[in-house]
């Protein structure tokens, strides 16, 4: 087997809600229909979708690495529809902090190697 790309699907409690959300922290939203849309960054890319399952959407993690972990914190804590966020951590790996999205899934926002 040979992988060329991986994309995961995030759950969304309030769809509208979820799209906005990354909307506001960074990310560029395209429809691919009315319900699943196409978030990317860079060459990051993954898929919203409309469902949700408590579960699911609690356990779900995912870490997104930057550039810039003072921007990328600002950016975040400046979100209205994030539901927590965790103060930026060093780490013996780089820094980190947490991002709770609206749906109740939990985002490590990470510069490596700092």
């Amino acid at each position: 087997m040979d992988v060329i790309d991986i994309k995961t699907f995030i759950p969304s409690k309030d769809y509208e809600v979820s799209l906005s959300f990354y909307s506001e922290i960074g990310f560029k939203s395209e429809y691919v229909s009315d319900d699943l849309t196409l978030f990317e960054n860079g060459d990051c890319l993954f898929f919203l979708q409309r469902f949700y399952n408590e579960e699911l959407a609690n356990n779900f993690m995912l870490q997104i690495c930057v550039s810039d972990i003072d921007d990328a914190f600002e950016l975040c804590s400046n979100s209205k529809y994030k539901t927590k966020i965790s103060p930026i951590q060093q780490m013996p790996w780089g820094n980190v902090f947490y991002l709770w999205g609206p749906s109740g899934e939990l985002l490590h926002i990470t510069q490596l190697g700092s």
